[in-house]
């Protein structure tokens, strides 16, 4: 049995109760084979594959807060500090129902190799809580966070561990958070990332991941087609930050956008995604997107029914995926195929299914998994960081040229890690396996370099 598959078994066994670590832990160490076959005596001495598969440490503790009502409620926090070998921790805190220890653990694991990518001295982690803040008042938001930080603030630190925004995590929520940990701790420091402009944010940080995308995607068009990012037809999945921005950085570089989604349906509108107003229906209003459709004449609205991902049915040249992890599986991969979809870059993190990436690049498809392509955000995070350390703060264009240029370095450094291992698939350059590959890479060494730790 090879290293790589005696590991892949211990996982299996420790971790059986967490699909979504399983599922990442197998998507990057099968597609690390090349480099751990060709130094599988320096790694299995060392038990590198043992240690990135296992969290430096996994908190996870009570969050009590008071309702509006009065009634004290109960949630579950959690921060997963995975690994620290080339910086303090970074990774955003994710409040939703949905969020288990396996969900945080997947999300920290990719977030390792997603930093490394960023060419910036960041680790990660990933944490958050199964709070829902939809429905509830800014006062219960406060509440909640004012306790989830209470604990949370033990654990982290500017170079310890720096957490941001995620699902659920936006501006109003990191306000709460910094305002509690200043309290707590007595001290002005760049604690968090995606703070407001008044105290400490970035430029450009709420727009990062979405124009990253964008970004990543028109370089490798250009590369790896010779063609120009204008001019295509775009299907996105989600209305969140990162579809939005994504949207309305398309727009810019001249991209039709038809599609963006929501929990409860999807909007096609042939004409284009008005995105003025969806800002205003979901950052204003904080709607559902048939708002968006009675205010839209050209726009139709299709409600889920079956859970059912419906964005991906529409004849376009690319999707990029800003929804959620495995939204997009087997059955919609087959309409991007026979739909003629030449590309695929995750804007969400891991939103495809393992099944549908592999019949996606086997049948010729171009496909970017998030820890590349949407990478911008932790990057620019990284960006705030260093404004926080030099207690300076840059315009919104220098960010911005940052963020393209760090991108065009993630595209630069995966198509070489491909090309170093020969990893091609479908005819197509093999970008997961580049990414994982120039990520860990450069953990891996880090590693080695700091002894057993």
């Amino acid at each position: 049995m090879s290293y790589v598959d005696e590991v892949l078994e211990v996982v299996r066994k420790k971790n059986a109760d967490q699909p979504e670590f399983l599922q990442a832990v197998t998507e990057v160490l099968d597609s690390l084979r090349p480099v751990i076959d060709a130094n599988e005596e320096l790694y299995r001495k060392n038990a590198i594959l043992e240690r990135i598969t296992e969290p430096d440490r996994q908190i996870m503790f009570r969050v009590p807060w008071v309702d509006d009502n009065g009634q004290v409620q109960v949630n579950r926090g959690f921060r997963v500090q995975f690994n620290n070998a080339i910086g303090p921790y970074k990774g955003g805190l994710r409040l939703h129902p949905s969020v288990n220890l396996g969900i945080i653990k997947f999300l920290g694991f990719e977030q390792v190799f997603k930093n490394s990518l960023t060419t910036l001295p960041i680790g990660g982690g990933k944490g958050g809580s199964d709070f829902d803040p939809k429905g509830k008042s800014d006062r219960e938001i406060m509440a909640f966070c004012q306790s989830f930080m209470t604990e949370l603030c033990k654990y982290i630190g500017a170079d310890v561990d720096v957490p941001a925004g995620d699902i659920g995590t936006g501006a109003r929520e990191i306000g709460f958070l910094f305002g509690q940990y200043k309290r707590i701790r007595g001290m002005f420091e760049g604690v968090l990332t995606g703070k407001g402009l008044s105290y400490g944010g970035s430029l450009a940080r709420t727009e990062a991941t979405g124009y990253g995308l964008c970004y990543y995607t028109s370089e490798m068009i250009k590369c790896m087609k010779n063609e120009t990012f204008a001019g295509k037809t775009v299907i996105i999945s989600g209305s969140g930050n990162v579809a939005i921005y994504a949207i309305e950085k398309a727009q810019e570089l001249g991209v039709k956008v038809v599609t963006c989604s929501d929990s409860t349906g999807w909007i096609y509108d042939p004409n284009g995604i008005d995105v003025a107003l969806l800002k205003e229906v979901k950052e204003v209003k904080r709607a559902r997107l048939t708002e968006y459709a009675a205010a839209k004449s050209t726009a139709e609205y299709h409600a889920k029914q079956n859970g059912e991902h419906g964005v991906w049915q529409y004849k376009v040249d690319l999707a990029l995926p800003c929804a959620t992890q495995n939204e997009l599986d087997i059955d919609d991969a087959k309409m991007l195929v026979a739909n003629g979809v030449t590309s695929v870059t995750e804007g969400a993190n891991m939103p495809t299914t393992l099944e549908a990436t592999k019949y996606l690049q086997e049948n010729g498809v171009l496909f970017v998994g998030g820890k590349a392509a949407n990478a911008g955000g932790v990057a620019t995070s990284a960006l705030e960081m260093s404004q926080n350390s030099e207690r300076l703060s840059w315009t919104f264009e220098e960010v911005d040229g940052k963020l393209k240029g760090i991108m065009e370095t993630i595209y630069a450094n995966i198509s070489d890690a491909a090309k170093r291992y020969n990893a091609t698939v479908g005819g197509n350059t093999d970008y997961v396996a580049g990414a994982n590959i120039a990520g860990f890479e450069k953990v891996v060494n880090a590693m080695l370099a700091q002894g057993v730790c």
